[in-house]
């Protein structure tokens, strides 16, 4: 076993395993941390704990140490400075005519690299625009092109539930849904039904796909003709919360069968 700490680099954001170095913290304590783009201030989410290696998909880095107030001064300095960033990357995109929308731009906490996030509908030539801001701010640029989900986490928003946005309160990490998560749930397939407020399918099919799946499996499939009670039918409606079908019988009586009772 290997102990680690859970650390994030922004609200709601994933959260990284960092090796605390000897050190004991608490969640909500700020830390400074070694990553592959250099030294970043975070915020611990999960104190010290152990994992299996296994689990590890990455090396894992290490806290260099809990973050001072000289610290925290610095990491609002490269937040204002961030956002004088991102506006002047705006007026260069306006400037190169670049069909592309910046989201969101941050400097590491040592300014050894500047990040900036858009969305494009395409790939998108800005080496120019690039060359630009490395000249204007002296350090490694890095320009990354992210989804709509993102874009939606980042804005931010109620979803048809009334709730807000899954992603921009608490989702981590973006998982795969599929059209066929829809369809095992026996939701129409209407995007206005389907479909979240980034016009991608809701990130909340995934949630309740395994429970679905599980109880599916005393029900027989729509369509599926079977014997009942000595008679044969066909499926023609099935309830998989409810674990009840309908079958229709030859002579056209409908039957409500309880999956529970009948097996």
């Amino acid at each position: 076993m290997i102990e680690v700490v859970g650390v994030s680099f922004k609200k709601n954001g994933k959260i990284y395993y960092f090796s605390p170095n000897g050190l004991k913290i608490k969640k909500g304590i700020d830390v400074i941390v070694k990553t592959e783009r250099g030294l970043q201030f975070g915020t611990v989410e999960l104190s010290n704990f152990e994992i299996e290696p296994s689990k590890l998909t990455t090396t894992l880095s290490t806290i260099e140490k809990i973050a001072s107030k000289s610290d925290h001064e610095m990491h609002l300095k490269n937040i204002e400075d961030a956002k004088k960033a991102l506006v002047k990357c705006k007026e260069l995109i306006k400037k190169y005519n670049l069909n592309m929308y910046v989201l969101d731009c941050n400097y590491t906490f040592d300014r050894s690299q500047l990040l900036f996030t858009f969305l494009a509908e395409s790939r998108i030539d800005f080496r120019k625009l690039a060359k630009d801001l490395a000249n204007i701010y002296k350090t490694r640029i890095e320009l990354r092109q992210v989804g709509v989900r993102d874009k939606a986490k980042e804005v931010g928003g109620y979803g048809s539930c009334g709730r807000e946005l899954c992603c921009s309160k608490f989702l981590c990490d973006f998982d795969s849904v599929s059209i066929n998560m829809a369809k095992n749930q026996n939701i129409a397939l209407n995007p206005s039904k389907i479909n979240g407020c980034c016009g991608r399918l809701l990130c909340c099919l995934k949630y309740e796909e395994d429970c679905y799946k599980e109880f599916s499996k005393k029900l027989p499939k729509l369509g599926k003709k079977i014997e009942i009670f000595g008679s044969e039918g066909k499926v023609i409606s099935v309830d998989i919360l409810g674990q009840k079908y309908k079958v229709e019988l030859k002579d056209g009586q409908i039957m409500e069968v309880d999956a529970n009772e009948s097996n």
